[in-house]
């Protein structure tokens, strides 16, 4: 079992920065991949980034160039840097540990969200 705590949402005008955190306990957090997603008003939820085991970064095509995954495996933290935001980065963010299971399966874990409400 992993349990995930998201904090650093809030309320920010367009342009500005916001960081979020992930707090994970429960398991071994350098094993998972760790992932943000989120979910705007009336939208599905979405993946933003993520971030391997190993500390490779990806991104969706929204977020490139504005936000920045990063983890520190000794805090077992993950962290989403939002920067020069845009009123369409409103919305819920969610952190979500996954990792495949060997010979199968997957273990997926999820938090409870943050909100970020970005005026124009």
């Amino acid at each position: 079992q992993v349990q995930l705590v998201e904090s650093g949402g809030g309320v920010v005008q367009a342009g500005g920065s916001l960081r979020l955190s992930c707090a994970a306990s429960g398991s071994i957090f350098s094993l998972y991949r760790m992932n943000w997603y989120r979910q705007g008003p009336g939208k599905q939820r979405e993946l933003v980034a993520g971030i391997t085991s190993g500390g490779n970064p990806n991104y969706a095509d929204s977020a490139k160039g504005r936000f920045t995954i990063s983890r520190d495996n000794a805090k077992n933290t993950v962290y989403l840097q939002l920067y020069a935001l845009l009123p369409e980065d409103t919305g819920v963010y969610y952190c979500n540990a996954y990792r495949g299971l060997i010979p199968s399966g997957y273990q997926d874990y999820w938090g409870q969200g943050t909100q970020v409400t970005v005026s124009s």
